[in-house]
């Protein structure tokens, strides 16, 4: 049976998802973006300051799970721009301590709102 995760320390959703899903022990979270879950405002004028608000979004609906990084087995890095890959690679390998999961990384046309990084994971119990 499939469990809703929602957690008020991340963005709410807004449109017809979850910000994640917990299916037999597998955690299946939707992408979270620079959006500052308290203020509800977009944080993106800074790339690094955004990708650590995305870290912290996805660690937020992570511990609503009951999980954190080292549950994390698969993640989707989306970017506006590659040539920005070397700076939010470096601050997603730091919050995890060892053993990274299987990762993929594409630039994309646009994403949500126009922010500058997108990212998702799969995680299991």
């Amino acid at each position: 049976m499939k469990q809703i995760i929602n957690t008020k320390n991340a963005p709410s959703a807004n449109g017809p998802y979850s910000q994640a899903v917990l299916i037999n022990g597998t955690l299946y979270t939707s992408g979270q973006i620079g959006l500052n879950p308290k203020t509800n405002t977009l944080e993106i004028e800074d790339l690094n300051h955004e990708t650590n608000l995305v870290m912290k979004n996805l660690k937020a609906v992570l511990n609503a799970a009951d999980l954190d990084f080292n549950s994390v087995i698969k993640t989707t890095i989306s970017l506006k721009n590659m040539d920005d890959f070397s700076k939010v690679n470096d601050i997603y390998a730091s919050y995890f301590e060892k053993d990274f999961p299987a990762r993929e990384t594409v630039q994309v046309a646009k994403l949500p709102l126009d922010v500058n990084v997108e990212i998702s994971m799969i995680a299991i119990k």
